[in-house]
């Protein structure tokens, strides 16, 4: 395919959407409801990438006057309006890395018994750090996740025409990754991690960076793991659980062929597809993951939809806790997911289909 047109389909992918910015206004949180995330980052405050992890905490104000799977930012130029607008009420950040675990601990230890987890939540490509965070506090509020959240953001340009910028942003953030989860599980409970897109890519390679490290101690501290549409070669998939070794459990997988931004991924690498756009279990059926397809929800260019999905969102939000609940339906029991239609086509592949 020529490069225009690839640029052209890039450009068409990303055009619809406003960029996200971060904007204060303490007032918010008395309108809004308060997502408290707890932030590790290697992205400077200009956006640039930087060697140490600086952490911090966020206090998101999600907005009453909203559709699920919705985010809306302020209007270049008018005046913020909590009603409608994601906005940041409170924010602060912590000098140490012991700061930041300490106070982590602190909010683990707060939850009730069987809720003292940390989320960890990675964005995935073209993400500013105002949109990846915005989309976490969206997902923690749709879908009322367990545990406390906690927000990996690496140095993603934010702009559509860097994907190879951040297919290296994603090895230059390995490492500060790897520091993150080790935190995470420092501070108590297990830790269930979330990864979108790219992200997922980073994830992995974090965690087979820790099993060749030999720190298998941090990996049995993980209490599941979901990849979000995962924009990975399936065969490089396949080589990175090879050697992680022993993958958390439950491993869930999202997954859809009408997933345009994967397709476009797979064509810029010439492959015939990515491990997020699979239709078919047979690439990954010998491995202990389970697909679930979510194709029958796409809308737009199909990348997200279980952030997106009003319809989708109503179904995954009736599961008490993500990873109990995806452990249970995929263990045969009779769960909240498998009552909101789910089948199960393959050995280690679901469906999730609209319930008429």
């Amino acid at each position: 395919m020529p490069g225009r047109i690839v640029v052209a389909l890039l450009l068409l992918l990303a055009a619809c959407a406003p960029r996200g910015a971060i904007t204060v206004a303490p007032q918010a949180g008395q309108v809004g409801t308060v997502e408290r995330i707890y932030v590790a980052s290697n992205r400077s405050p200009a956006g640039s990438r930087q060697e140490e992890v600086s952490f911090g905490r966020v206090d998101v104000a999600v907005p009453p006057q909203r559709l699920p799977g919705s985010i809306t930012y302020p209007r270049p130029g008018a005046v913020p309006d909590p009603q409608r607008d994601f906005l940041v009420a409170e924010y602060a950040r912590f000098a140490r890395p012991r700061d930041f675990r300490a106070e982590l601990r602190q909010a683990i230890a707060a939850r009730a018994p069987g809720d003292r987890d940390v989320v960890l939540f990675i964005h995935g490509y073209n993400n500013t750090f105002a949109e990846g965070l915005y989309r976490f506090a969206q997902i923690e509020h749709d879908l009322n996740l367990p545990g406390v959240p906690m927000h990996f953001s690496w140095p993603s340009r934010g702009q559509p025409l860097a994907y190879a910028a951040d297919r290296d942003s994603v090895l230059y953030s390995r490492d500060g990754l790897e520091r993150s989860i080790e935190i995470a599980a420092q501070a108590g409970g297990k830790t269930i991690l979330v990864a979108h897109s790219m992200g997922a890519a980073l994830l992995m390679e974090s965690l087979r960076q820790m099993a060749i490290a030999g720190k298998r101690d941090t990996l049995d501290r993980i209490g599941a793991v979901v990849l979000l549409s995962p924009d990975i070669d399936v065969g490089l998939f396949r080589m990175q659980v090879r050697a992680i070794g022993r993958l958390p459990q439950p491993f869930v997988i999202f997954t859809s062929g009408r997933d345009r931004a994967l397709n476009l991924s797979a064509l810029i690498s010439a492959e015939p597809v990515r491990l997020g756009n699979l239709t078919d279990a047979g690439p990954v059926a010998d491995l202990p993951v389970t697909l679930v397809d979510v194709g029958a929800f796409s809308t737009g260019d199909g990348h997200f939809n279980v952030a997106t999905s009003p319809a989708l969102l109503r179904i995954l939000s009736q599961a008490q806790a993500l990873n109990s609940g995806f452990s249970a339906d995929v263990g045969g029991g009779v769960g909240p997911l498998t009552r909101a239609a789910l089948h199960a086509e393959q050995a280690a592949r679901i469906v999730i289909s609209p319930a008429f």
